[in-house]
This record gives structure tokens, sequence and C-alpha cells, in this order.
């Protein structure tokens, strides 16, 4: 059993990372699925596929690489907020990560939202993790 989802969904992002898998398999959740279709959205990751088995399932990402380096497109996946020390923040004082060319993942009352968006819709919430 996984204590924390979150931390075990970036560790294993950031081992397949590492290692220069191409794909990379996670089981699944509702906050999962949210931070996945975010990553995609912001253009992190290649593509991911929800596979239902069982009980709980899996998400398939494919990891993005840049052709002319091979380096990966995320640089780094930082957890903010952890289940010993939550980190939460208002609407006016939502993180900037790298003076806004990473993204912030939070959770607010509207759904899991990037900072961006959050400061769009003036909501604030609890600071996932950083992205870059």
């Amino acid at each position: 059993m996984i204590t924390d989802p979150i931390a075990d969904y970036l560790t294993r992002v950031r081992n397949a990372i590492m290692a220069n898998h191409r794909v990379v398999e996670i089981p699944a959740s509702k906050i999962t699925k949210e931070i996945t279709k975010i990553l995609f959205d912001q253009g992190y990751i290649l593509s991911y596929k929800f596979e239902v088995e069982g009980f709980q399932g899996t998400i398939k990402i494919a990891l993005k690489y840049d052709r002319a380096t091979k380096a990966s497109v995320i640089k780094k996946l930082q957890r903010i907020s952890t289940p010993g020390l939550r980190k939460y923040v208002g609407a006016n004082d939502m993180p900037r990560v790298l003076n806004g060319l990473g993204i912030a993942i939070v959770s607010t009352s509207k759904g899991v939202m990037t900072n961006k968006q959050a400061r769009v819709e003036h909501v604030g919430g609890e600071v996932l993790c950083y992205v870059y």
C-alpha cells in the first residue's frame, strides 16, 4: 500500500527519466490522473494512457525528450506539500516557479490546476509540486 501516491508518482517519473526510459507505468488514482493531464497539457510529457485493470488501474506515460540533446524536457520534479507538512497558499500568494518558466501544480476547491490557472480564477489551495 502506498501512503503518498503523489510522491510515488513523482519518484517513478524521476527514476524513469534518469534511466532514459521512454515509458513509465504508474498506479492510477484520481489525483495522479489529474497531474498527468496537466503535465500533458503543459507539454512536459509526450502522451499518456489510462488502463483499467481490476480495482485501481494504471497510467502509462510516454516521456518527452529533446531530439538534439536527448535530454528530458522535465528538468526537475519537486514535491512541496507532504503528508507531514502541508503547504497552503492564498490566491494572492501563488508561487512563481523559475520566474514563470516552470509550473506549480495546485489542488484547489475547483480541482487540480496549475498556479497560472489558479491565479486567473483567483483561488488558493495546496501546492502539490513544482515542475520545470
